[in-house]
């Protein structure tokens, strides 16, 4: 039987409304990032290869890098239901998410494409390692076919988010979580009759988890009436009109989130030259930053629906208290995270079964990296209203200029100078005050008011 979803899309200027939001949202990001977590712990104990854990750092910020891009887009089109939801025009919701799903598939055809023709010349070009580049490139050409169902999962996110549903996001993650700590189990190991592909079972079992949760949450969006609500899929027809729309939000984010990571990569590359050892402690600091995260990131996600729907509504004159009630709830949970991981960074630490010399190595890096949370609890709150205000050029320039310092300071400290991995950790905070400060200005100058998209 469908029931069918709430008719009100508007959404209200309160704590309540925000925690509603926010905590399917942290949810949904958590478990990916617990699979993640697990994923690394998993081929840490897989002793018969100890470049696994290494080879996950660069493979793992690769594919993120095409992830971003499916972000971008998925955030683009988030504002933009959002912002109909806050006129109240559910009819063309429906419209943008169809058309939104072709793009994805465009897109994960060009990924894939890339990956087989582009990507192994660039990583012989870099990494210096023989057996890291195999290992690497025969991980990613696996890898890489999960792509468009990542694409299309990744679209359910702004429609229910943008809807305000987040709290069934968490059935489809909690699916694909599921399924992703199993199969790595079974095929990393070779359990229960499966076979053992160590690195590659982990690309494997990844795929089969995507699938899962793609199926499992277009599902319910089937079983709860949102698909009739809104129409999904009912005008399957490419709409030039409707594409071209999309990209003109969505195209800058898509930029903006894959050059973040594209530098990210950059990054994990530079590290490589430090050693095996630099790069699996750089591979932990990535889910330092995942899993505590998490609840920074749902703000920021919070932030610019909100955003978008009041404005939508006409209530621009809430925003900044919209953004100052977030503020407070991402920097005070984020301090007592930071707190915690600085008292006791063994707790994180030991689970990755590595070496009393590796914890050693970690824990300066830690201590950078914890300061960098701290700046992103803000920073991407104020970038993501930039967002929600429908700007996205505006995203896009502010984080052009950061990048650019960014890799810059990257270069001179790893490569140039050859500095320990925690000076070269520094430049998250460069990154994240790049960010902030620029996305500060823009919103205090009040120009974001008469954006219409």
């Amino acid at each position: 039987m469908n029931t069918p979803a709430p008719s009100s899309l508007q959404l209200s200027n309160s704590y309540r409304q925000i925690w509603k939001m926010a905590l399917p949202i942290s949810f949904a990001i958590f478990i990916p990032q617990i699979n993640f977590f697990i994923n690394t712990i998993f081929l840490g104990h897989y002793t018969q290869d100890p470049l696994a854990i290494a080879a996950g750092g660069i493979t793992g910020v690769y594919y993120l890098i095409f992830a971003a891009i499916g972000y971008g887009l998925n955030n683009g089109l988030q504002t933009l239901i959002a912002r109909r939801a806050g006129q109240d025009q559910p009819e063309d919701i429906g419209k943008l998410f169809t058309q939104a799903i072709w793009i994805g598939i465009g897109l994960s055809v060009l990924g894939i494409t890339v990956t087989y023709t582009l990507t192994p010349s660039i990583f012989r070009w870099i990494l210096h390692d023989e057996e890291l580049y195999q290992k690497s490139i025969s991980f990613l050409k696996i890898r890489i076919w999960g792509l468009p169902l990542l694409y299309i999962y990744q679209l359910r996110n702004a429609l229910l988010v943008g809807i305000n549903q987040s709290k069934w996001l968490a059935v489809g993650t909690f699916a694909e979580a599921a399924t992703n700590v199993l199969f790595d189990y079974l095929l990393i190991f070779g359990m229960a009759g499966f076979p053992e592909w160590g690195f590659n079972g982990a690309a494997v079992a990844s795929i089969l988890a995507e699938a899962v949760g793609l199926i499992t949450i277009y599902f319910v969006i089937h079983n709860r009436g949102i698909g009739n609500q809104f129409s999904l899929f009912r005008q399957s027809k490419i709409n030039r009109q409707y594409i071209g729309h999309i990209l003109e939000v969505s195209a800058p984010l898509m930029f903006q989130t894959a050059i973040s990571i594209i530098s990210w990569q950059y990054f994990f590359l530079l590290i490589e030259h430090h050693g095996k050892t630099a790069l699996a402690v750089s591979n932990v600091m990535r889910h330092l930053f995942g899993l505590p995260g998490c609840l920074t990131w749902a703000f920021a996600t919070t932030t610019s629906t909100m955003v978008s729907n009041l404005i939508g509504q006409g209530r621009t004159e809430e925003v900044p208290l919209l953004i100052k009630r977030i503020l407070t709830l991402s920097t005070g949970i984020t301090f007592v995270v930071c707190i915690c991981l600085n008292i006791w960074p063994e707790l994180f630490l030991m689970p990755f079964g590595q070496s009393e010399s590796f914890i050693a190595e970690s824990i300066p890096v830690m201590r950078v990296v914890t300061g960098a949370m701290m700046l992103m609890s803000f920073g991407t709150i104020f970038l993501n209203a930039v967002t929600g205000s429908g700007n996205t050029r505006i995203t896009f320039l502010i984080e052009v200029g950061a990048i650019i310092g960014y890799c810059v300071y990257v270069y001179l400290t790893a490569e140039y100078y050859f500095l320990p991995i925690q000076y070269v950790w520094m430049s998250e905070w460069l990154y994240w005050f790049g960010m902030f400060l620029p996305a500060w200005w823009y919103m205090r100058s009040g120009r974001w008011k008469n954006k219409q998209i």
